[in-house]
C-alpha cells in the first residue's frame, strides 16, 4: 500500500491524514491546536504541525505530502528566510482602508476584476502588504519575500531552502491580488502600487507539481483551503459547495475564469487547472458558537432547540454579522436581531433564528455566483449539526447533500499528493460512502425577511 498525507493548516487548528494514495481509504490522523487571534507568528503552524504529524504515527512510510491552508495570510520574510512579523491571517481587517484606497488608485472595481479576476477586500495579501507599507515602514523594509501560509510550510517542510525555493499553486496565488487566473501570471505592477516594489514571490506550479522533498516524502503544490475541499469533496461542474467553517464559502468548479466588478465573487483558480468562482462571508460557524454561549448552552442543545422551535422561529431574523463581513464587504458592521415579540422571546426562537439567519446569509453567497444547481453540498464543521443538514433545504430550496463526514481540506490535500505520484492528467477518483440527503420544502417568508433584516441595517449601495 502507498500512503499519501494531506495537511490542513486552518484558522483554529492543523490537521493531517494519511490515506491510501489508490483508493484514499483512512488510515490514520492527527491534529494540534492553532493560538486564537487575527495575527499568528508562523512558527506555531510549524510547531503544531509537527505535533499533528507525531499524533498521526509519523511520515516515515508516506510517499508523498500535500499541504491546503487557510487563504491570503501576509507571511513576510527577510533576506535570511527570517519571518518579519507575525502573519495577517485573512479575517483581519485592519487593511480595509487600504483595501479602497487601493480600488480607487487603480480606477476602480472594474479595473481590479479585469486584472486578476477579483476586487480586493481586507482579506486579500495585497491590502495586507498596503497597510505594511503604511504603518510598519520599518518591517516593510526588511521584507524581502512574501507568501501565503501553505507556501511557508511547504518550504519549511522541504528544508527552507533560500528563498528561491518558495513555491505555490493556482489556486492560492489566486487569492492574493497580484496573480491573474485568467493570463497564469504575477501582475508586479500591482504591488508596486500596493508596496512600492515587488519582493521575491514563490514559483506558481503546475497542478501536479512538486514543491521539493521532505527527507523521502515528495511534497505535491499544495494549495489554499477552499481549492483544497473542491478536491477532497469531489465537486464536479454544476454542483454548489457551501462551506461552514470559521469562514463561509459558497463556491463551484467552472471552465472559465469569471471576473465580477460588483466585488461578490472572487474569480479564484482552482487546484486541478479549471476556476473556482467563490462567495467568502467571515461569519459561519462561530454564529452557531456565538448563539449556544447566549443561550448557555451545547452546540448540540442548540440544535434540538432550534428544531423543536417553529420553522420562520415566529418571524425572529438574526443578521449574523458578528465579526464585520466580507461579502457584503462591511468590515465594522455589527449583529441584529429584528422582529422579537413575546411570544417569539424563547431559546427556541432563538435558536431557530441563529441557524436560519446563517443560512440566509449563506444562501445570498451563492445566489450571488448567478447558478442554478440542482443540489448543494453542505461541508465543514456546521454541516456536522444535524439542525443545520435539516433546516437548509428549507432555506436554500433544493436537494442538500452532505458528505461522509471528513477532514475535506486535509483529504484534497492527500488527493493532491497522490495525483503527484500518478502523474495522470487528472487527479485520481476516489470513491466514498455515507453521503446523506436531505430535501424539505421550503420556508416561506424567511429569506424575505431576512432581506428585509438586512437592507434595513445596511441599505445596499443605489
Amino acid at each position: 500500500m502507498t500512503l499519501v498525507a494531506g495537511v490542513d493548516s486552518s484558522t483554529q487548528s492543523c490537521k493531517i491524514v494519511i490515506r491510501d494514495a489508490e483508493t484514499g481509504a483512512l488510515v490514520r490522523e492527527g491534529r494540534a491546536a492553532h493560538p486564537e487571534g487575527t495575527e499568528v507568528h508562523p512558527d506555531a503552524w510549524w510547531t503544531a504541525l509537527n505535533a499533528a504529524i507525531e499524533q498521526a504515527g509519523g511520515l516515515d512510510d508516506v510517499a508523498a505530502l500535500g499541504v491546503g491552508a487557510q487563504q491570503h495570510g501576509m507571511v513576510c520574510l527577510d533576506e535570511d528566510g527570517r519571518v518579519v512579523r507575525p502573519a495577517l491571517l485573512w479575517n483581519d481587517t485592519r487593511s480595509a482602508g487600504a483595501a479602497r484606497d487601493l480600488i480607487g488608485e487603480l480606477g476602480g472595481p472594474e479595473k481590479w476584476a479585469d486584472a486578476v479576476g477579483s476586487v480586493p477586500v481586507a482579506s486579500f495579501t495585497v491590502t495586507k502588504l498596503r497597510w505594511l507599507a503604511e504603518h510598519e515602514p520599518d518591517n516593510a523594509a526588511r521584507t524581502r519575500a512574501v507568501c501565503l501560509p501553505h507556501d511557508w510550510l511547504t518550504w519549511k517542510l522541504a528544508g527552507a531552502p533560500g528563498l528561491d525555493g518558495l513555491r505555490t499553486d493556482r489556486g492560492d496565488a489566486s487569492g492574493t491580488g497580484y496573480w491573474s487566473p485568467a493570463t497564469g501570471a504575477y501582475r508586479p505592477d500591482l504591488l508596486e502600487l500596493a508596496f512600492g516594489r515587488v519582493p521575491v514571490l514563490p514559483e506558481v506550479l503546475e497542478p501536479a507539481g512538486e514543491a521539493g522533498r521532505h527527507g523521502g516524502v515528495r511534497l505535491a503544490a499544495g494549495t489554499g483551503d477552499n481549492m483544497a475541499a473542491a478536491l477532497g469533496v469531489g465537486a464536479q461542474p454544476g454542483d454548489v459547495v457551501v462551506s461552514i467553517g470559521t469562514s463561509g464559502t459558497a463556491f463551484a468548479v467552472a471552465e472559465t475564469p469569471s471576473a465580477d466588478p460588483s466585488g461578490l465573487v472572487a474569480g479564484f483558480a482552482d487546484a486541478t487547472g479549471r476556476y473556482l468562482p467563490l462567495v467568502c462571508t467571515l461569519n459561519a460557524a462561530r454564529v452557531l458558537d456565538a448563539a449556544a454561549r447566549m443561550l448557555g448552552v451545547s452546540l448540540d442543545e442548540l440544535g434540538e432547540l432550534a428544531l423543536a422551535a417553529p420553522a420562520g422561529a415566529g418571524g425572529l431574523a438574526l443578521v449574523p454579522y458578528l465579526e464585520g463581513e466580507r461579502t457584503p464587504n462591511l468590515p465594522d458592521a455589527t449583529g441584529s436581531l429584528h422582529g422579537l415579540r413575546l411570544d417569539n422571546a424563547t431559546p427556541g426562537h432563538l435558536a431557530r433564528a441563529a441557524i436560519e439567519g446563517l443560512l440566509c446569509h449563506l444562501a445570498d453567497a451563492f445566489d450571488a455566483l448567478g447558478l442554478a444547481p440542482e443540489r448543494v453540498l453542505l461541508i465543514g464543521g456546521g454541516a456536522r449539526s444535524e439542525a443545520v443538514r435539516r433546516i437548509a433545504p428549507t432555506v436554500f430550496g433544493r436537494p442538500v447533500v452532505v458528505p461522509q463526514p471528513g477532514e475535506y481540506v486535509a483529504d484534497g490535500a492527500a488527493r493532491q499528493a497522490a495525483w503527484l505520484l500518478s502523474g495522470t492528467p487528472e487527479p485520481p477518483v476516489w470513491t466514498s460512502a455515507g453521503a446523506r440527503h436531505y430535501e424539505a420544502e421550503v420556508t416561506p417568508g424567511v429569506r424575505e425577511r431576512y432581506a428585509a433584516a438586512r437592507d434595513r441595517e445596511y441599505p445596499p449601495a443605489s
